[in-house]
């Protein structure tokens, strides 16, 4: 790799935190109402995995849904609108942080029903299949989603009709506040359930941008020649907790874990790649931190000076018009 494609991961992932970072505190102040789940620890996941797709695939995702919208190319500053409950949201200010939703860059949410997305995504799937294109479909869920009914029944269908899905299990090892060993049975190895129906499946270091990027490049083409789906278990580690309303290593793990996790932190992982083969100083770093904090803080900006959607909006887009 290049020092420009280096750089560019870097800073894509340093925006969905600086993002989430100024998300939390704005939580904080009360300017954004509901949930506000977090993905920080998470980024190398979105950005190696939609670095692979093109703009035409599909991306669909759960609850924990800024990561995956940001790294798909949406605008920080209609993201921002959206948590604010804003008319210049991504979604009018009808979604919120759980279902942000961007159809132009075939960004298709946004869903939080544990797991219920899953099926949404082998129909998109489906769909491709059905009108021939050669389009593949990225599905991000948690591992707590796995063990859902609706889950099983996607990735048969999927498997029997060989769909070009691609299901990223962001395995970070609790479910809210339970960890997996306590509610899934194959949790030593969530792949082996994909497995168990016929579906391709490996594991990557998720918190390694540059790992799951090289896996995911693999996966894609071979979904899209039409080899089935397959299922990519990213070992990760969320820095926060499961959302605004959990502390950040609450009651079910200890600080010293969390710290422990932070020694693996993806941007860490990333510059330190970047030093260590003379790609990039200090001085390039820097560059980026401002650059970065100018578009977040454009983001809250515009996002405060937006308006709040009239009354009558909540009427509209309720029903699909021809």
């Amino acid at each position: 790799m290049d020092r420009a494609d280096l750089l560019s991961l870097y800073r894509q992932m340093l925006v969905i935190r600086r993002f989430e970072e100024k998300s939390a505190e704005m939580y904080a102040l009360a300017k954004i109402a509901g949930f506000l789940h977090l993905y920080i620890g998470e980024e190398a996941i979105a950005v190696g995995a939609i670095a692979a797709i093109r703009p035409d695939d599909y991306v669909i995702s759960a609850y924990r849904d800024h990561g995956h919208c940001l790294a798909r190319g949406s605008d920080p500053r209609k993201v921002m609108a959206e948590l604010f409950g804003k008319a210049t949201g991504l979604c009018k200010g009808k979604g919120g942080s759980m279902h942000l939703v961007d159809v132009e860059r075939r960004f298709m949410g946004g869903y939080a029903i544990v797991g219920g997305h899953i099926p949404l995504a082998t129909g998109l799937a489906f769909a491709a299949n059905y009108q021939k294109l050669d389009q593949v479909v990225l599905c991000f869920f948690g591992e707590g989603a796995v063990p859902s009914g609706h889950a099983h029944e996607a990735f048969n269908l999927a498997a029997l009709w060989k769909l070009p899905v691609i299901f990223i299990c962001e395995n970070n090892r609790y479910g809210m506040g339970t960890p997996m060993q306590r509610a899934i049975a194959l949790y030593s190895d969530v792949a082996e359930t994909a497995r168990s129906y016929g579906i391709m499946a490996e594991r990557v270091d998720g918190m390694d941008v540059l790992a799951v990027r090289a896996l995911m490049q693999k996966v894609v083409e071979q979904v899209r020649a039409g080899q089935g789906p397959f299922f990519v278990e990213a070992m990760t580690y969320r820095f926060m907790g499961h959302s605004m309303a959990d502390p950040a290593h609450g009651h079910y793990r200890t600080k010293e874990e969390v710290e422990e996790y932070r020694k693996r932190d993806p941007l860490l992982l990333l510059k330190e790649t970047i030093v260590t083969n003379r790609l990039g100083t200090e001085a390039d770093f820097k560059a980026l931190e401002r650059e970065v904090y100018d578009i977040v803080d454009a983001a809250v900006r515009f996002a405060e000076e937006s308006p709040f959607p009239e009354p009558r909006e909540l009427y509209t887009d309720v029903m699909v018009e021809e």
